[in-house]
């Protein structure tokens, strides 16, 4: 009987010839074997090329250059990290760890209520328009965006002309003036640098909110309504700390991307530098491997105490 039964089951699935029937009978009978054929390519990838590049980087960081010559010296030393404490290269860190900190609060801002909106009440194809509106920004050149606001704050960009004809240039000339933020013009300060970073990180803010503040239930805001909570009380103890995880998930991508961007620097900014610019110049011009290696380790540390913290926050949960 069990001859019998196993003689239709071997008719409904012959064996194939060749070496591609053998494989492929191979991976059909251990479903493991397929998998992990399909993994080591990516796996290789990242332990090899990113991880290998990343621990590269690192060893160069313990090295130092010689100042005389000018020559790598490929010996162990901390020599080239307490450099990392002179005050032009301290204030190279914390100006960019600042900028990156206020560009993502003001995109947390920004994103909240346009966040909320679509996951509240923008419905079928009001919220295709705006899942349209986010993306749209992204598929254009990255370089043409900035240069784009390059040209929107300049002194004779639309701004400009905006604020010439509602007679407020004196607002853009007093905000000029001050010390830290003004300069010549809008695109040729750190206002226009924050500017131009809120905009270009925006959308990595709002779908990480907007997928946070969709899995809240209507029903909870309600409930607390009907119990007395003020929509201030409501937005304070129900609906932030729900969205919390969806916030620092965007903060994520926001603080980071701004962390190791030099492109925007360079092109709408002060001469004074950012890590991502301190890297470039150390490693193309100055030809200072090791100090650019060690600026680089830098966000590296920082993004791994960030994102502990996000992950002990629960901030993957809404990635």
């Amino acid at each position: 009987m069990s001859s019998a039964a196993s003689a239709p089951s071997a008719a409904m699935l012959p064996g194939r010839g060749g070496i591609g029937g053998a494989l492929s009978d191979a991976f059909w009978r251990n479903p493991k074997l397929l998998l992990f054929v399909m993994l080591t390519p990516p796996l290789l990838w990242l332990g090899i090329i990113y991880l290998g590049s990343l621990f590269a980087l690192l060893i160069q960081s313990f090295f130092s250059i010689d100042e005389f010559s000018g020559l790598v010296v490929r010996e162990f030393t901390l020599k080239t990290y307490g450099e990392l404490l002179r005050p032009s290269n301290l204030d190279i860190i914390v100006r960019t760890v600042t900028m990156a900190g206020l560009v993502t609060i003001a995109s947390a801002i920004i994103a909240f209520p346009i966040a909320y909106f679509a996951a509240r009440y923008a419905k079928g194809r009001w919220k295709a328009v705006f899942y349209l509106g986010v993306m749209l920004p992204l598929w254009s050149s990255y370089l043409v965006k900035v240069y784009a606001w390059k040209l929107i704050l300049a002194k004779e960009g639309i701004l400009s002309w905006i604020f010439d004809k509602l007679h407020l240039t004196f607002l853009i000339e007093g905000w000029l003036a001050l010390p830290v933020v003004g300069g010549n013009s809008l695109s040729v300060s750190l206002t226009g640098t924050f500017l131009v970073f809120v905009y270009v990180w925006l959308p990595f803010m709002i779908l990480p909110v907007q997928a946070a503040l969709e899995r809240v239930p209507g029903n909870l805001l309600e409930a607390s309504a009907d119990l007395g909570a003020s929509p201030r009380q409501t937005f304070v103890n129900v609906l932030l700390p729900l969205a919390l995880p969806g916030i620092i998930a965007g903060s994520i991508f926001t603080f980071s991307l701004t962390l190791g961007d030099y492109i925007i620097p360079q092109i709408i900014g002060t001469s004074h530098r950012f890590i991502g610019m301190a890297v470039y110049a150390h490693q193309g011009t100055a030809g200072n491997i090791p100090l650019a290696a060690a600026f680089t380790v830098v966000p590296v540390v920082i993004m791994g105490i960030y994102l502990w913290l996000a992950k002990r926050a629960g901030a993957f949960n809404a990635l």
